[in-house]
Parts: C-alpha cells; structure tokens; sequence
C-alpha cells in the first residue's frame, strides 16, 4: 500500500477508480494488487492506495470492485478499412486469397469514403474489446487518421507503398512521392504518428524499398513490412540464394527502425540478422494459421532478445481483432508447435501484447501501469462466468476476451464506459458498413 498525497491540489483526479485489483509486474511475472488509480492531465498520478485519499475531489469516480485494471492492449498490425472483406473469401492460402481475391477487391471498393467508415468500425471493435493503441497500414491513410481522431484511440498509421496501381495511388511511379506527401501532411498529435509501409520484398522492387526506407529514416517515422509470411516467398521476390531477410539486408533496410511483420519462415541466420540489426517482429498468430502460413518461431526470437509484438492483421484474414483470444492463440500454438507445454508462458503473451508491443511501436510511456505513465488502460470483469474464479493473471491470457472488457480509457479521457463506446455511434458505423458491403456481394463497385 502506498501513502496518498497530501490534501490540496494534488488531491484532485480526471477519473478516481476505486477498489480495483491491479496488474503489475513483479520479476518475471505479475500480480494483481488491491489498490486505486488516480488518473491527471492524461496520466496516471497514483496507482495503489487502498480506498482514497482524504478529501479527494475526482470529475468521474469509477467503482472498481470485481474489475481488474490492466494496461491496454497494444495490435501492432491490422490492416483497419478491411473491415469491409470480413469473410469475403475465407479458406484459401495466401496467394490464391491475395491476387484473386483481395487485391480485385481493393481495386474496385476502396476509396476515401470506404477507409473512413471501415477504420471507424474496426476503431469500434478494437476499442470495445480493449485494444487502446493499433499500428495500422493500408491505402487512404488521410481518411483513416480522420477515423482514428474521432474514436480516441492511439495509432501509429502507415500509408502503403506498392508496385502496381493502388486505391489512391494509381501511377505506381508516384508511390514514394504519395507517402511523403502523406507524412507532411499529417496532424499534430498527442495521439497520432504517421509511418511508412512497404507492402513486402515480393509486390516492392529493390529500388523501391530503398526508396521507402530512405523516406522513412529521413522523416524519422517508424517502417513496416511484411516479411517471410510464407514458405515461397524467396521465389517471389526473385532473387537467387537470398531469403527474404538476407535480401532486405543486403540493401541495407533492416536496422532498428525497422518493423517485421510475420516472420513465420526464418531459418537460425535470419533470426541472428534481426537480433544483430534491432530490427523489431509483430507475429499475427490466428492470421497465420487461418492461411495455413506457418508458425512464427516466436520463443526463438525472444530468446535472442528480439522484441516481438502482437498483432491481428485484418479481418478478412483472422476475421477479428480480438487481441485477447490473440493472446491465447499465441501461447498454445508455441506450445503445440514445439510440444512442450511450458514454452511461451501466459506471462511473455502479456507483455507482447501489452509493454513489448508498445516497445516495438517505439512508445516509451505506455504500457504499464505505473506514475507518470500516459491513462491507457483498460478494466476487465473478472466476475464473467469464464473469468470464475480468478487464481492468477494467467487467466488474462487463457480465459479472457475482449466481451470481458468493461472499461477503456485512453490519454486519460474515458472512451468505452460499462461496455458501451462513448466517442463514436456505433450503430451509425455498421450502417455504413453494411451499406457498402451490400455493393462487394454484388459485384457492384459503382
């Protein structure tokens, strides 16, 4: 129990929750403390007290009894507008899904108007399933930063670069020029960051991914790629006794700048050239397995002290962006893959999803749930049925989804309240959405 502050200025909070039970970590692990959160200025004040403090004054207190406070969950790839091809075309391998599929289908759907309101419902399913940060890559970047400004999340958004004619982008010479563009033009936020996507080694060309990199690293945003998602990859990208990751090396792309996307297909040199060059990996679990991709040797990378984040991918891959059943996923599957049950503990999901996924964003002050860390967090009904009873934080990982999430708070400001999101109608979303994907069941791109 730590001691409150004295009465005077400092005994007044933004939002006071009271009586919850707080998941800190402790060496190698966590553990959920009895305490309070005092929420200031967009940041975390007090964490832990028991009860409050004296003559304390709060604009929202929040009855945390039954609640578990927790840090908010971190997707460090999803694609957002593809919100619009969930289920579109589901039990197909990568490149059969890609080329005959998805890219048709983004060449006749996307647009402006679609990235906005398809961002917006996936900012809704994120946020209402206690998700309060996403790194987001896809075509249309402006609308979809105009959709994450309005639902209070915080994003790192990467406008794509492609080699072929994009939504948005229809000379392919121009796509460099297209995110710089995008990059100068972006607003000042607290919550905000723009960043570089380039789609992968095998739909970008030698000079274009060094073109990219070298955008990114002049703007100092940070740079996204997918990278061995699959097994034939080296044969994509065309270049003889090179895989994926010494091909991208040897044009001087990885550095720590640098955010692998995927990385099921790597041998033990690929994963020494990450570890030797900084370069950060989400691993996108259910995705991978849905396009029957492979497994990311994640255990391998973290023992190699790579930071691996947690990721959905978007919805016409997984097809949602549930990071809790994510979490869960990811565990099992490295125990099943290496048939060994203790690989991978719930304890390492949690901070992939939570203070290493952030790491790997490159945000310094979110993550945990400590003083003068930024208000993301988020609480969860450790009363549901599947969460009864709780004997350990394990069960975040194992038991969890995002249903259970009563409460998300982002910067501070409260945005999901008893389940219910408060920054944007989420009814007039799905209309939307709902609208258009009448169109993509038709055929009709008009």
């Amino acid at each position: 129990m730590v001691g409150w502050p004295a009465m005077g200025k400092d005994s007044h909070y933004d939002i006071f929750i009271k009586d919850c039970r707080i998941l800190q970590a402790a060496g190698s692990g966590f553990l959920l403390v009895p305490g309070s959160i005092g929420i200031r200025n967009g940041r975390l004040a007090t964490v832990g007290g028991e009860g409050h403090p004296p003559g304390f004054t709060a604009d929202r207190l929040i009855d945390g009894r039954g609640l578990v406070a927790m840090p908010g969950l971190v997707n460090c790839h999803v694609h957002g507008a593809m919100t619009l091809f969930r289920g579109l075309a589901d039990d197909l391998p990568l490149m059969t899904w890609l080329e005959e599929h998805m890219f048709p289908a983004e060449a006749r759907f996307v647009t402006g108007e679609m990235v906005y309101w398809c961002t917006k419902l996936a900012a809704a399913e994120m946020l209402l399933s206690g998700t309060t940060t996403v790194a987001d890559a896809y075509f249309h970047m402006d609308a979809a930063v105009r959709a994450y400004q309005e639902s209070g999340m915080r994003a790192v958004l990467g406008q794509a670069v492609i080699d072929f004619p994009a939504p948005g982008v229809p000379d392919p010479a121009k796509n460099i020029e297209a995110v710089a563009d995008f990059i100068d033009r972006f607003p000042s936020s607290p919550l905000l960051q723009p960043a570089v996507f380039a789609h992968s080694p095998y739909t970008c060309n030698a000079e274009t991914l060094v073109q990219a990199r070298g955008l990114a690293r002049q703007r100092q945003t940070p740079f996204f790629i997918h990278l061995a998602e699959t097994q034939i990859e080296q044969a994509l990208t065309g270049v003889k006794d090179l895989g994926p990751v010494a091909y991208l090396d040897s044009l001087g792309i990885l550095d720590p700048g640098v955010i692998a996307v995927h990385c099921v297909w790597l041998s033990e040199v690929d994963m020494d050239i990450l570890a030797h060059r900084g370069c950060r990996v989400v691993s996108c679990p259910e995705s991978n397995m849905k396009l029957a991709s492979g497994v990311a040797p994640v255990p391998a990378m973290l023992a190699r002290n790579i930071m691996v984040g947690l990721g959905t991918d978007g919805c016409a891959s997984n097809n949602d962006l549930d990071l809790f059943g994510e979490m869960d996923s990811c565990a099992k599957l490295a125990k099943v893959n290496n048939l060994q049950p203790e690989v991978l503990p719930a304890r390492d999901v949690l901070r992939m999803a939570t203070s290493m996924g952030a790491s790997c964003l490159g945000l310094k002050d979110i993550g945990t749930l400590e003083e003068g860390m930024r208000a993301d967090l988020i609480l969860v009904d450790s009363l549901s049925p599947r969460l009864t009873p709780f004997f350990s934080p394990d069960l975040l990982v194992y038991g969890a989804r995002g249903a259970d999430v009563d409460t998300v708070i982002v910067n501070g400001r409260l945005i999901v309240n008893q389940g219910e999101l408060l920054s944007m109608d989420v009814r007039e979303i799905m209309t939307k959405v709902r609208e258009m994907a009448v169109k993509v069941g038709s055929g009709d791109g008009r």
